[in-house]
């Protein structure tokens, strides 16, 4: 009987060291299980050939295609000293040339004769204009059934087509799969019987069966909704696990107090809440009246007053006696949060002090570059509870800082925190403080339910009164050069109209960030990413003479930021050139205009941040995208999407999709394989919420999974220690 190989055995010993080589280093398989769970990216099939219509869009990618030769010549070159072999392969709706030379022609000559059909392996390159394929590796696909239904049976026949690699083609991953595929039937299955019945879904041995050798399409539906729900069901268990420990930890619950600081704020607002504010206000106030920690994530559109809500939501935990922190990724967000939270509270910011509030408290500012003086006073009004507010960045999570009885963690633009940062703050508390996290990122619900599953979520999707639209234009420089000096003209006309604007740039052009590193910046003939220093430079030379113009990057002295951010929000300064540094927390109502330069070097959801910081006054807001990049290409496509509509949701799932599955799971944070082979975090929300639900029963039942050992067996597999501190990062 021949070796079944156990399913964490080394593939050295079943397909030998130099294949298992390959595996391992070029797609990172190592067992028989992960050579298991490597799918097919799609199935040929013999009577229906692979489109060569699509491979204008893979160029420089390894494709493999199903095609028929329709003629093959040997041309000789260097006065006959030379050969080379060009087979023209077609499959109905393309044509694609191979070629091949020197002493590698006659081999193929033989193989590949007019009217035969096989499989090509290669890299898609541009030769004259023409696409073409240089020194495939090909499997003919033999056509010798004697008999009509035969015949039709290896017609019909699917052909799976591997994720590969230049070393190693589809076909002969396939052979390794067939070398493994006996072992499938020792794969532990994670679903419990009843959920997997309750469903209707095929058991996993006989998925990983159907999944690499489907006899038919139905096959193939069936293994693909089964192994969906495998890695939306398991991810999702582990979510819950970490949602159900938290649940049991104690914490202080925070009422506001009746007449207290909370309701003196809401009574000197100028503005009624939105009905969405409201709504997101009682879910907090809900959470921080429990006796366990609230974790929640607070999204919402820039401008859509999420600082309010935190904000009502600190002044709640300061009226029961706590106190709150805000973490901010940087400085001059932390100092802008400072601004606008004091100026917002009025003399309730002022507890303690001289024409400050009886009912107020004190709201401090600490970061890395405040002077000592300014830095002890903060510590100590931390110590004592004198501060019931404070604002930071990072300086917060220092041994150093003390509380008196820190009761909510405020996190701004979670996506730029660790673990470690968010969990060394909450640390501080004598029990654990509750959680607030904001992003400004919209995040389609599915995401949320993956990326973030350990929170609950709350959506802000409602602007405040007043706030108006934003135009964005897309403004093609290279083809339309009178267009990028029409864009220069709009923001003068702005400017004369007593507004200010923003001017984006990819790159600082300090002389630290010069992409003279070939190797990077060598592809093609791609020029250096547009720099703030040259643009500034250029703009008050030019088209911008005679108007102060200044610059802001993050490299600059904290000092100099905040000066310049102070003199651009008083309305001093006209124009700001500025790097993705303004991105997040910028809040300057008067500005109506920006120029956003080389836009197709930022991403979807970038830009829709970035255009957020205008039109966040009275007068309307106009964003301009400037790029050489051509009409047709998919960097075009991109831009026109986010001149296209203001809904941060749609573009998110925009960006989603250009994206892979990988980076949304945090397979760039945590170094390994997404554990998403088969799950589309787009498309398949309807499997993801359900597993969700299945998840949060099966856990409450049974918190330690004692009775679903499977279970427990691929969690394991799932959360090894980096990907585990990845979803901690939740």
């Amino acid at each position: 009987m021949e070796h079944v190989p156990a399913l964490d055995e080394d593939l050295k010993k079943t397909l030998g060291p130099a294949t298992a080589k390959v595996l391992a280093e070029q797609l990172g398989l190592h067992t028989a299980l992960d050579l298991l769970h490597h799918y097919p990216r799609r199935y040929a099939e013999r009577g229906e050939l692979t489109s060569l219509a699509e491979l204008s869009d893979q160029i420089d990618e390894h494709v493999t295609v199903v095609a028929q030769v329709a003629d093959a010549r040997i041309l000789t070159f260097n006065g006959g000293r030379g050969k080379r072999l060009e087979v023209t392969i077609t499959d109905g709706s393309g044509r694609l040339q191979l070629v091949f030379f020197g002493a590698g022609v006659h081999k193929p000559h033989k193989d590949l004769l007019p009217g035969t059909r096989a499989m090509f392996a290669g890299k898609v390159g541009m030769f004259n204009r023409k696409l073409q394929l240089s020194h495939p590796a090909y499997e003919p696909l033999s056509q010798d059934a004697s008999d009509r239904d035969a015949a039709t049976a290896f017609a019909n026949q699917l052909i799976p087509i591997y994720p590969a690699c230049a070393k190693l083609e589809s076909w002969k991953i396939a052979k390794c799969v067939d070398a493994v595929l006996p072992s499938a039937q020792d794969a532990v299955d994670p679903l419990p019987a009843a959920l997997r019945e309750g469903r209707g879904l095929v058991p996993l041995t006989e998925a990983l069966s159907k999944i690499h050798r489907p006899g038919t399409k139905a096959d193939i539906e069936d293994a693909r909704q089964r192994l969906k729900w495998d890695e939306a069901f398991v991810l999702q268990v582990a979510l819950a696990r970490r949602r159900h420990a938290d649940s049991q930890l104690p914490a202080v619950p925070r009422r506001p107090a009746p007449g207290g600081l909370l309701d003196a704020f809401d009574a000197k607002l100028p503005f009624t809440l939105t009905d969405g504010q409201q709504k997101v206000s009682k879910e907090i106030f809900d959470d921080l009246a429990t006796e366990h920690p609230m974790h929640r994530l607070l999204q919402g559109e820039v401008g859509s007053g999420k600082t309010m809500v935190a904000l009502r939501a600190m002044l709640a935990v300061v009226d029961s006696g706590g106190q709150a922190a805000m973490l901010a990724p940087t400085e001059v967000l932390a100092q802008q949060h400072h601004r606008s939270i004091t100026e917002m509270m009025g003399e309730l910011a002022e507890g303690g002090m001289l024409g400050g509030s009886d009912q107020g408290t004190k709201v401090v500012l600490l970061t890395g570059s405040m002077g000592m003086p300014a830095r002890r006073q903060a510590l100590l009004d931390l110590v004592t509870g004198e501060a019931g507010i404070v604002i930071g960045t990072h300086a917060l999570i220092e041994d150093k800082v003390q509380f008196h009885d820190l009761g909510l963690v405020v996190v701004d633009e979670q996506h730029r925190f660790g673990v470690e940062q968010r969990d060394a703050l909450r640390s501080k508390g004598k029990q654990p403080p509750h959680l607030l996290v904001m992003t400004a990122t919209p995040i389609p619900r599915t995401v949320a339910m993956t990326v973030f599953g350990d929170l609950e979520t709350s959506v802000l999707d409602q602007l405040p009164a007043g706030r108006s639209p934003i135009a964005t234009h897309v403004v093609p420089s290279k083809d339309k050069p009178h267009f990028l000096a029409r864009a220069w003209e709009r923001v003068r006309e702005e400017v004369e109209k007593g507004h200010q604007a923003y001017v984006v740039c990819p790159r600082i052009g300090d002389g630290e960030d010069d992409p003279k590193k070939k190797a990077t910046e060598d592809d093609g003939d791609k020029r250096p990413p547009l720099a703030v220093v040259e643009i500034a430079e250029q703009l008050t030379r030019g088209p911008l003479a005679g108007m102060s113009v200044e610059v802001l990057h993050g490299r600059m002295d904290p000092a100099d930021k905040d000066d310049v951010m102070r003199r651009f929000a008083a309305g001093e300064v006209k124009v700001l050139v500025a790097t993705t540094v303004i991105e997040v927390g910028v809040n300057v109502p008067n500005s109506t205009v920006m120029v956003i330069m080389d836009a197709d070097r930022f991403g979807v959801s970038q830009l829709h941040q970035l255009r957020g910081r205008v039109g966040r006054g009275s007068a309307p807001g106009l964003c301009l995208l400037v790029s050489e990049m051509h009409e047709a290409g998919p960097a075009r496509a991109r831009l026109a999407a986010v001149a296209a509509t203001l809904d941060g949701f749609e573009l998110s799932r925009i960006d989603l999709e250009q994206r892979r599955e990988g980076d949304v799971l945090g397979q760039a944070q945590s170094g390994v394989r997404s554990s998403l082979r088969m799950l589309a975090v787009i498309e398949d929300e309807e499997v993801i919420a359900e597993a969700r639900e299945e998840a949060t029963r099966v856990v409450a039942d049974d918190p330690t999974l004692e009775g679903l050992p499977g279970l427990r067996t691929a969690l394991d597999a799932l959360l090894d220690t980096e990907r585990e501190q990845y979803l901690e990062k939740g």
